[in-house]
């Protein structure tokens, strides 16, 4: 039987985090698509590859990062080179478990992910599903965000399974308004939706978690998962629908990875053919240890653990 594949696009980062001690940084490469390829790739079935889309330079950072991304399992052919430019940066500071960020992406590669649209007719032609984020909207000028939400919305209609995180990050927005715009065009192309409900309950005035899924489900999206933090999550698909609580996290030491590391584990077990709460369930287990541990990214011999569970 033929691979099916999963195609996240976006944008992969220089990540720096802080070391236990405060006084260095720990390098690391990281992004909210890239996390949720990743986990997704670790925790999905034989039958599934992955490939992920984004834009690097041709600087050495950028090879590094690419030798990273094939290293971890994940299928680079889709990656494009952009001559003279570089990778993002970011900066994780916690404050307890809660994370701040500091970026550095003006001359960022993955701005341009969507300038050639044979490469994205051509990448999307060879997934099963493909995922994106409401980042990888926002770091686009315009005529890009029109670019990959037109092929997206081809790539719908040809049968493809179109999965999107709003990811709300109204830092990298011009206003809320321009913001909204945006996050309802892309709910319109795609059957399945992560929000995150206190971020969409601010920007949308949302009442409770039904309330956030059900206007994703007058866009046209077909399953949705509302997100909530430490909190029960709710799922919806056709007629289904469930309220699934999280795992308790005793001491979380770092939330970073964790809305991406649910979706990906949730992928996963959709993939397998698990049921909407089992599915629910198992994202909330995966995202916990993320929560317990430092960084986005667990150690492979770590969250293999949870591989066919």
């Amino acid at each position: 039987m033929a691979n099916k594949r999963l195609l996240s696009v976006g944008e992969c980062m220089i990540e720096f985090a802080r070391t236990a001690d405060s006084r260095s940084w720990l390098r690391n490469f990281a992004g909210d698509t890239f996390n949720t390829a990743w986990y997704f790739n670790k925790l999905t079935t034989e039958d599934w590859k992955t490939s992920y889309f984004t834009a690097i330079g041709d600087d050495r950072v950028s090879g590094e990062m690419q030798a990273f991304i094939a290293a971890s399992g994940i299928e680079t052919s889709h990656i494009r080179t952009i001559a003279g430019k570089s990778p993002g940066l970011y900066t994780i500071d916690l404050d307890g478990a809660e994370r701040s960020f500091c970026y550095w992406r003006d001359s960022s590669a993955a701005k341009q992910l969507a300038e050639d649209s044979d490469a994205l007719d051509t990448a999307f032609a060879s997934a099963t599903e493909i995922y994106f984020s409401g980042i990888t909207l926002a770091i686009l000028d315009e005529p890009g965000r029109a670019g990959l939400i037109k092929a997206l919305g081809w790539a719908r209609d040809d049968g493809k399974s179109v999965s999107f995180d709003p990811n709300i990050r109204p830092r990298l927005w011009k206003d809320a308004s321009e913001m909204k715009m945006w996050i309802g065009k892309a709910a319109a192309v795609s059957t399945r939706a992560f929000p995150t409900f206190p971020d969409e309950a601010e920007l949308f005035d949302d009442d409770g978690l039904a309330g956030t899924a059900q206007r994703y489900r007058s866009c046209g999206v077909e399953e949705i998962v509302v997100k909530n933090g430490a909190d029960p999550c709710f799922a919806m698909v056709d007629d289904e629908k469930a309220t699934v609580p999280a795992q308790r996290v005793e001491y979380p030491v770092d939330t970073t990875g964790a809305g991406d590391s649910f979706n990906g584990a949730f992928l996963a077990a959709r993939a397998g053919g698990r049921p909407l709460a089992e599915a629910c369930e198992y994202a909330h287990r995966v995202s916990a240890k993320v929560v317990s541990s430092f960084g986005a990214l667990l150690p492979s011999t770590v969250v293999e653990e949870f591989a066919g569970r």
